[in-house]
């Protein structure tokens, strides 16, 4: 049995331009900074720098207790407004992460969309339930409030 999708959408106002929130979002060495509790480190593809649309960058980090290794691609890019990448191995099924910019009244508005789906089928949905989906939520929590800090900082 195949999984189902599961959404995790999350807007974060951020008092900065669009064009820092934009390029601190594809930053990789800022991304390795807000997941420092995961040991998380770039192992392939684009290990540093701003990713760049068709690029790929393989991450690997500890999750529940075990080593991971995902790669994800820039598979679209407007700049500043929008890029998605998806993943292209890892341990989901399958993800897609829309990162969404709009400039509103000398701020920005970052919306994340993240589609993913979990291996096992009945087995995966029973883990999105349980903690999948609040985890990863709070990975990307973290993550934005790091965007955040950064950003506001300038």
């Amino acid at each position: 049995m195949e999984s189902k999708n599961v959404i995790i959408e999350l807007t974060t106002y951020i008092e900065a331009p669009i064009e820092t929130v934009f390029d601190l979002a594809r930053s990789i060495d800022l991304h390795t900074d807000s997941m420092v509790h995961t040991g998380e480190q770039t192992i392939a593809g684009r290990t540093s720098g701003l990713i760049e649309m068709g690029e790929t960058v393989t991450w690997r980090a500890r999750h529940f207790g075990k080593w991971q290794t995902l790669t994800s691609k820039i598979t679209e890019y407007n700049y500043p407004n929008y890029f998605t990448d998806i993943m292209v191995e890892g341990a989901f099924e399958s993800f897609t992460h829309q990162h969404l910019f709009y400039a509103i009244n000398n701020q920005t508005v970052m919306k994340d969309i993240f589609i993913y789906q979990s291996p096992y089928g009945k087995w995966g949905q029973l883990a999105d339930f349980l903690f999948l989906r609040r985890y990863m939520t709070n990975l990307l929590k973290k993550r934005n409030r790091v965007i955040k800090k950064v950003a506001e900082a300038y």
